[in-house]
């Protein structure tokens, strides 16, 4: 890491900077190396440390999470900590209403069920293959930025369950399954900061122990480029030379991974993998596959970079 540090030790050590004398702090469960730094700043402070557990399913009185992964049930309990906490300093507790014994608050599963982070375990019809009313779209995209290892997994376990085949019911915000064949696609970036040998193996790793298998992988630049924070490079003009050199290494990388299933090929596509010099005209040969195909479901997942995700959103709420 270029700042935080090079070990979990030392990123953690900076992280514990937010830690402030007398005022009480929660994390949840982390790796020996990363818990044993948090525990002595915190001895060191005077503060209050205490580690809070995933928020258990039935408390939420048969709701849903509305952001979806098995993840967002530690960070809902963490949510519910720091809440419960904030509440009782302000002298709020005695507005919560529960209506049963060991369940939240109605408010707290209100607040819970209905949470939404855009990019982030989220499901999108798209509207020029079929109607955004149209439940049984033959073009799906799947976006969630995880740009780590460890979030990658998350996301790949997400995308599994979300495309599953059978018969769970999708939650409030997930395309609901259908009996049509389906194909899964992947469109991908990261920044040239990051690992592709531990994000890419890692996803695909997760997606076969899941029983969910690519049939094509697509890597392209991200519209906008973030040079650093709070810098903002406009994309090239059509006459600029486009520099896909990290896209095509991603190719090689996810080329060499071991794959037990065979893509589509077709003249745009190279094996199972292609490289698209400009997202719109990945987002556009999607389009076309898609129409082409009516009677089959392209699900299509977008990962490995927070820039990337917004990009998607950006194109397809434009329609572009």
């Amino acid at each position: 890491m270029e700042i935080l540090g090079n070990t979990l030790g030392e990123i953690t050590r900076e992280k514990a900077g937010i830690l402030k004398k007398g005022v009480p702090a929660y994390t949840v469960p982390q790796p020996e190396e990363a818990m044993s730094v948090l525990m002595k700043r915190a001895t060191e402070l005077g503060v209050s440390l205490q580690v809070v557990h995933p928020l258990d399913p039935q408390k939420l009185e048969d709701q849903p999470l509305g952001l979806h992964g098995e993840h967002q049930y530690m960070n809902a309990g963490l949510a519910i900590a720091l809440a419960n906490t904030w509440l009782e300093r302000q002298g709020h507790l005695n507005r919560l209403h529960v209506k049963h014994s060991g369940t939240l608050p109605d408010q707290f599963i209100k607040g819970l069920s209905s949470a939404c982070l855009q990019g982030r375990g989220q499901i999108i019809p798209n509207s020029q293959v079929n109607s955004e009313n149209d439940r049984d779209s033959s073009l799906v995209f799947y976006l969630d930025g995880a740009h780590s290892s460890e979030s990658m997994e998350m996301c790949a376990r997400w995308f599994a369950h979300a495309t599953n085949s059978d018969g769970i019911q999708p939650g409030p915000s997930e395309q609901p399954h259908t009996d049509r064949d389906s194909r899964k696609f992947l469109l991908f970036n990261c920044m040239t900061v990051r690992d592709p040998q531990r994000l890419l193996p890692r996803l695909l790793d997760t997606c076969a122990q899941n029983g969910l298998h690519f049939e094509h992988a697509l890597f392209v630049p991200n519209q906008s480029q973030y040079n650093k924070l709070g810098s903002l490079a406009s994309p090239p003009s059509e006459r600029e030379q486009i520099d896909l050199s990290w896209q095509l290494s991603l190719q090689k990388v996810w080329g060499n991974l071991p794959h037990h299933n065979k893509g589509l090929n077709d003249v745009n596509s190279s094996g199972a993998t292609s490289v698209f010099e400009s997202l719109p005209l990945a987002i556009k040969w999607l389009r076309e596959t898609a129409q082409q195909n009516q009677s089959i479901q392209f699900q299509v997942l977008v990962t490995g970079s927070l820039h990337l995700v917004g990009d998607v959103l950006r194109l397809l709420k434009n329609n572009k």
